[in-house]
């Protein structure tokens, strides 16, 4: 099968959602292609935050939210991995400090400027306002685990332990509240996406997850959920390994396999096109790459565009 176009209808505005007492979820429908969610902690002096945009116009949005909500600076701000709808918007909080897992820092400053601009013109997606973006990498890293406070509540930001969605997935976790903010590693009604990481790896780190024991979950694009989302997401990942796997051995290609797939329960997910890039990674991996081991982008985002019919893929950032 193939991607049909999607409706071009404007996405409804973001909204703040309190998932807990002075914590908030940031979410912008409808989660698709680079419009991503965010959140924040409320303390009494200072606000942490959890992610950036992908835009100077919607990170603007975000800061004026948090103002109206918390009416507090933001001091800190997390970035739970290095792609641009998490880290573009990096630049306009000021004197927050940026933390993040060490290879997210690599990824970004690798990247530098000239990779949003190379973003801004590869034409993958259709045309998008990124506003005047400039590099702003994490500053305070880490390699395993760092705490961070907000007033007495603590954030357990943790490394995955694996490529997954990327090479540098992070999570924040709130024990005392029960409350999960994973990063891109969960979509909840979009397609899971693991160009740049690790399928094998992915079903490792969000299998993992459950043993946290979350209530409530805000993931990187979706509406904020339970943990059942967990599991709707492993068995994605699964259907996309059984599918490389039969591919392979049928000598199909990635976007061939795609084609003949049969999505069944994932035909609803939006961005279908995203399984093209997740075989090319599955089957790198079937070919003996390690997980996150660099893999032709250009390629796979090429068989994308294929299956979208030769159309740009949608994005109404």
């Amino acid at each position: 099968m193939s991607s049909s176009p999607q409706a071009a209808a404007l996405p409804a505005p973001p909204r703040v959602e309190e998932v807990s007492d002075g914590v908030y979820a940031y979410i912008q429908p409808d989660g698709t292609w680079w419009i991503n969610n965010s959140g924040f902690l409320a303390g009494r002096t200072r606000v942490t935050a959890v992610d950036a945009c992908a835009t100077e116009a919607r990170t603007r949005a975000f800061l004026a939210a948090i103002a109206q909500t918390a009416g507090q600076p933001v001091r800190t701000l997390i970035n739970t991995h290095h792609h641009g709808d998490h880290t573009h918007g990096n630049y306009l909080f000021g004197e927050a400090t940026i933390v993040a897992h060490e290879r997210c820092r690599e990824e970004i400053v690798n990247a530098g400027q000239a990779g949003l601009a190379l973003i801004a013109a590869s034409g993958v997606w259709t045309e998008v306002d990124w506003g005047a973006i400039e590099v702003a990498p994490p500053f305070l890293t880490f390699t395993d685990r760092v705490s961070v406070y907000a007033d007495d509540l603590r954030c357990e930001v943790s490394y995955v332990g694996t490529p997954a969605h990327t090479t540098n997935d992070a999570v924040v976790w709130i024990p005392d509240r029960g409350v999960l903010f994973s990063g891109d590693l969960l979509f909840n009604g979009g397609t899971p996406f693991l160009l740049m990481g690790s399928v094998t790896g992915a079903i490792t780190a969000v299998t993992a997850l459950k043993a946290l024991g979350a209530r409530t979950i805000v993931p990187g694009h979706g509406p904020v959920c339970g943990p059942s989302v967990i599991d709707d997401v492993v068995d994605y990942l699964n259907f996309v390994l059984a599918v490389a796997t039969e591919g392979s051995a049928a000598g199909l290609s990635a976007l061939d396999a795609a084609r003949e797939a049969d999505l069944g329960a994932f035909a609803e997910l939006t961005d279908s096109e995203r399984l093209v890039g997740n075989l090319h990674r599955a089957y790198a991996e079937l070919a003996g790459a390690p997980p996150g081991a660099p893999i032709d982008l250009a390629a796979a985002l090429g068989d994308m565009i294929a299956f979208n019919g030769g159309r740009p893929l949608t994005c109404l950032a």
